[in-house]
């Protein structure tokens, strides 16, 4: 399950001093990779961590709600609950000593945006002085506030009160609904609509502001862009996790992540912005540059590869050159993000990044360029914009 690898950077960036457990809660079916996974994390961090399934997927809000017990059993003092879908430097501990100087039982980690970009999010009005949130609206159709909803919340217990309020109203409003079946349940909660919408300005949210990094991850070059990001905290607060050049190695150029299992040619060149997985062997001459490549991944002599991803078990044959087009913000608006990528614009595919999914085989001397392949597959020419099924 390469999922994990995602999960156990996540947990690493989430642990805080005083955290007693970590709840995954989700609507997928947990599975013996999961399992596994779940027991190695607790070894290393030394903290329990359980995985929560929900009977339907029951919104941001429904889960915690329905798991309330359990959220609340030892009596913590407050809870944090992220979204998994998002990329940031996590100033938790930020967050709880603002929450312990005054506590309230909503507290949002916002970050600000570009007037044109602020649409696309949860926007919040706050007082300046006090930092109240007096207005929240979800991806306004108009400009609103250039503040945005990140996906990081400090919850109190009484946090839970509210969703109680909106369990029992669609609870009456389903008596009331027919039976078409289209009703999603009174279990469905939205945090965002159901919540910070209706109370706001009552005195019981407040917004954390950080200017530290955020993204969403809603894509794969969004993955692409949270990576480097990453890499960039990397160098500033754990800079032993990345790789340096050394005689006899392979060239690496600015931030660089290399496994201790992978094998990595002496004449490669790495970086900017690179992520070697577990397990990688990387030829001779290769050309790497801003991608990530995956747990048993073959990138064989003198291939280039370039804003792509390559999944788990994929091999690159010689000379052959995978490419993709970056979908950056705006490097000279400081408030910019990371924009939801469309695939397609009037029935074309969009130049994007390169996906190669798991155990895909490229031939040699071939250009995969702004392409999507589907996992298990074996190419045998080039291809140019396309989705490979």
């Amino acid at each position: 399950m390469r999922t994990s690898v995602t999960l156990l950077g996540f947990i690493l960036r989430i642990a805080v001093p005083g955290m007693q457990e970590i709840l995954l809660i989700g609507f997928y079916q947990p599975d013996e990779p999961l399992t596994r996974f779940l027991e190695a994390a607790q070894q290393e961090f030394n903290l329990p961590i359980r995985y929560l399934q929900e009977f339907v997927p029951l919104g941001t809000g429904g889960g915690l709600y329905h798991f309330r017990d359990q959220i609340l059993a030892g009596g913590p003092e407050a809870f944090f609950v992220l979204n998994a879908d998002v990329c940031s430097d996590f100033p938790l501990s930020a967050m709880l000593d603002a929450y312990r100087h005054q506590p309230h039982p909503f507290l949002l980690l916002g970050t600000t945006a570009n007037r044109t970009q602020s649409l696309n999010y949860g926007c919040i009005v706050e007082n300046p002085q006090t930092h109240e949130v007096l207005h929240y609206v979800e991806k306004p159709s108009t400009f609103v506030s250039d503040v945005i909803n990140c996906g990081i919340y400090l919850f109190s217990p009484e946090a839970l009160k509210p969703l109680r309020d909106v369990f029992q109203r669609n609870q009456q409003d389903g008596q009331l609904e027919d039976s078409s079946g289209l009703w999603p349940g009174a279990g469905t909660i939205r945090l965002e609509q159901d919540v910070f919408s209706a109370l706001a300005g009552q005195g019981q949210i407040y917004v954390h502001l950080t200017d530290g990094i955020w993204s969403q991850i809603k894509s794969a070059g969004s993955a692409l862009y949270a990576s480097r990001l990453y890499l960039g905290q990397y160098q500033l607060t754990h800079p032993e996790r990345l790789a340096k050049h050394a005689p006899g190695g392979p060239r690496i150029r600015g931030n660089v992540y290399i496994h201790p299992t992978a094998k990595v040619a002496p004449s490669a060149v790495l970086g900017p912005n690179v992520s070697i997985g577990e397990g990688v062997t990387v030829g001779e001459g290769v050309r790497l540059r801003e991608s990530i490549v995956l747990h048993g991944a073959m990138l064989q002599e003198h291939t280039c590869v370039l804003h792509t991803i390559v999944g788990w078990g994929s091999t690159v044959g010689r000379w052959a050159r995978v490419e993709g087009t970056p979908n950056d913000p705006n490097p000279n608006d400081p408030r910019a993000h990371m924009d939801s990528e469309s695939l397609f614009k009037d029935g074309k595919l969009l130049p994007a990044i390169t996906i190669l999914g798991c155990r895909v085989r490229i031939p040699a001397e071939v250009l995969i360029l702004n392409s999507i392949v589907l996992p298990h597959k074996e190419l045998s020419r080039s291809f140019t914009n396309q989705i490979i099924l």
